[in-house]
């Protein structure tokens, strides 16, 4: 057998594997998918066991795995609730992290360039990793859930702009004229989303939904193709043309086929958190630069450095711009949630690493320090607020989770 074969048969075991444990340990201690996910691939990777070594093949489906995990993050967002006072405060408050986050990447990279990508990554939040707790814990449809899917959502899709100006390595007056193309492009197809469809379309949703023709979930990937295309086409981040498919998709749906969308959706969800998004997460984890972060000195150092930074660059201007009605235990759930940090971190690192610009030790640190931000602050959160609500009595914590 080939060595992508035996490697991606691993990585389908770890994917199998990584919910049964999810579920075992959730019972007593909720700990997210992505968390075993990774592990698992540390495990079979080339610092432990070396079974499995990523090639041209596998790196490809993990790109396709990190694609659809940033279509749903943008799928996830509900403009009917991200809005107002809520949404300018939580847009206020990760211009003030970002702005943090520079000047602390500046003095702990020792130079603007590696400080920018220190920066932008201490930005992040993984939305995706928050949002099944949040319904595993009936939050989600709360006014606490609508302020964190704020906050969260601009935590996905600021540093996905800041990564498309700051980390392209073109100018900034050259990367803002890309940018200003891409979002008229995209406010074209948000304004076409928003145009009633004609009845036929309706109608062959329906028709095909339980069929091997599927037109829905076929039209679902031609738009994400559509914008990945036009993101690669203006030099700009696929992750951009990613969010931006998932907005436009949610839109399509919620307009022309509002009974069989969440069906659509779940459909859509098969492929990415059944396929490839598992393999996203555990090839970060066989990549996974074990060696070089247990060497010691400044780079192990690094990684609790980095957890508590999470903490306060993004945390810190989420605990003074929450929105005044959420009480002390609610505001510091949106904080320990708002810091959860990892896909961004991983794909930031990735582009870092592949550019000189960070060694493999300070990636490790940062993608260790995100790894335990999500497995940390979203189980504090739910302890620290579950004196007013019980907690759910059995969930797969990461039944969904990124």
């Amino acid at each position: 057998m080939s060595h992508s074969g035996t490697t991606l048969i691993l990585i389908m075991a770890i994917a199998v594997l990584a919910p049964l444990l999810a579920y075992g340990v959730g019972r007593r201690l909720p700990v997210p998918l992505v968390i075993f996910e990774i592990l698992l691939g540390i495990l079979i990777g080339p610092d432990v066991l070396d079974w499995a070594r990523p090639d041209a093949l596998i790196d490809g489906l993990s790109e396709l795995g990190l694609t659809m995990l940033i279509f749903l993050a943008g799928y996830e967002i509900e403009f009917g609730k991200v809005r107002g006072d809520t949404l300018r405060r939580s847009v206020r408050a990760w211009l003030i992290a970002l702005g943090l986050g520079l000047a602390t990447g500046v003095l702990l990279g020792g130079g603007y360039t590696k400080g920018v990508f220190i920066g932008v990554a201490l930005t992040s939040t993984a939305l995706g990793t928050v949002l099944p707790v949040l319904r595993d814990s009936g939050d989600l449809q709360g006014r606490f859930g609508t302020v964190v899917m704020a906050f969260g959502a601009v935590g996905e899709f600021g540093p996905i702009i800041a990564m498309a100006l700051l980390l392209s390595g073109r100018g900034a007056g050259e990367s803002t004229a890309l940018l200003a193309i891409f979002a008229a492009l995209t406010a074209g197809a948000v304004l076409w989303a928003l145009r009633p469809r004609p009845p036929w379309f309706s109608r062959i949703i329906a028709k095909t939904l339980h069929t091997s023709g599927q037109f829905a979930v076929r039209f679902v990937f031609l738009l994400l193709a559509l914008m990945l295309g036009a993101s690669q086409a203006l030099g700009l981040d696929i992750l951009l043309g990613a969010f931006a498919a998932g907005l436009i998709t949610r839109l399509v749906l919620t307009g022309a086929a509002p009974e069989s969308g969440p069906r659509i959706l779940e459909k859509i969800e098969g492929v990415g958190f059944g396929f490839l998004v598992p393999v996203f997460f555990v090839v970060t984890g066989i990549e996974f630069d074990l060696a070089s972060l247990l060497d010691g000195g400044r780079t192990l150092l690094l990684l609790p450095v980095f957890l508590l930074l999470f903490l306060a660059v993004r945390g810190g201007p989420i605990w003074f711009l929450a929105p005044r009605d959420l009480d002390r235990k609610d505001r510091g759930g949106l904080v320990l949630y708002g810091s959860t940090a990892l896909p961004l971190v991983v794909a930031i690192t990735a582009i870092g690493v592949d550019d000189k610009v960070m060694t493999a030790g300070e990636a490790a640190a940062l993608v260790g320090a995100g790894m335990l931000s999500v497995l940390v602050f979203p189980l504090v959160a739910l302890k620290s607020r579950s004196g007013a609500k019980g907690l759910p009595s059995e969930r797969i914590s990461g039944s969904e989770s990124w």
